[in-house]
């Protein structure tokens, strides 16, 4: 196998015509890699991404080949997948209004350029989910906002309106699900690539602890930050701890490291049903 790229949390290899790709226990915040891994973190998420593909397999073609046949050292955490023309725009849904996104309401009263009513506070849940892509930025830099309108500059309009409506269908598929099982999907975001036959195609993880906020539905309640099942809390941490964002990033410690993986735990038991060994 050839290793073609170590992300932050990442590694993706070639085998021959396919992909292997590899999910670390390496943790990502502001898209800075921290030093410090969370146990279980990459077997965790892959079991979690899988099961997800088969909840929404009917919605979107996946990139899955097999998730045995890859290499034994990768073994529960590795997935062989096709190979894709990736799209260039970090597709991002979002229910309720948290994070970056009520950081720019804020500020300006709408999120990527999707305008929303006034008087919304921290955690809100939208009139329907919204759309609101950002770049994808390069290792150690981060992911800014943009406009639909950027979007279709991008891709075009047709292309623009499939990744809008299959990150809205999946989204809402999501939280449908999660709602049964008393979690609130607060945003989440996918990856998207082009087949050779110029299908789109799911890729990388989908509504995982990494890629969306989740909160028990049980302690929502608006106007103040929510418990969180993803990796909020390390978030959270570092903003105290005064980190900069920038690298090198402090070591976590043990007690977050511990917190941040029994979350990890907690959602993928409370959304599959299955007991994590």
């Amino acid at each position: 196998m050839e290793l073609l790229h170590s992300g932050k949390v990442r590694d993706l290899y070639a085998d021959g015509d396919d992909l292997i790709l590899v999910a670390t226990d390496r943790i990502s915040i502001y898209d800075v890699a921290l030093p410090t891994a969370i146990p279980d973190k990459g077997r965790l998420l892959t079991a979690l991404s899988l099961w997800w593909f088969e909840q929404l397999a009917d919605l979107v073609p996946n990139h899955v080949i097999s998730t045995t046949d890859v290499p034994a050292e990768f073994a529960g955490r590795a997935i062989r997948c096709r190979r894709l023309e990736m799209v260039p725009v970090e597709c991002v849904a979002r229910g309720y209004l948290t994070g970056g996104g009520f950081a720019e309401y804020q500020r300006t009263g709408a999120v990527s350029g999707v305008e929303l009513p006034r008087g919304l506070v921290e955690a809100s849940i939208l009139p329907e989910p919204i759309f609101t892509p950002s770049t994808k930025a390069p290792k150690g830099e981060q992911d800014e906002p943009i406009t639909y309108a950027q979007v279709v500059d991008k891709v075009g309009a047709e292309t623009a309106e499939r990744l809008r409506q299959i990150t809205i269908d999946i989204y809402r598929r999501g939280a449908e699900i999660a709602a049964d099982r008393g979690i609130l999907v607060a945003d989440t975001k996918i990856e998207l690539g082009w087949a050779p036959d110029g299908t789109l195609v799911l890729a990388d993880e989908v509504l995982t602890s990494d890629s969306s906020r989740f909160w028990p539905a049980e302690s929502y309640q608006p106007g103040r930050a929510q418990f969180s099942y993803d990796k909020q809390y390390v978030r959270d941490w570092a903003t105290d701890s005064g980190w900069d964002r920038q690298p090198p990033a402090p070591e976590v410690p043990a007690e977050v490291v511990e917190a941040t993986r029994a979350r990890y735990v907690e959602v993928y038991e409370k959304l599959t049903g299955n007991r994590w060994d």
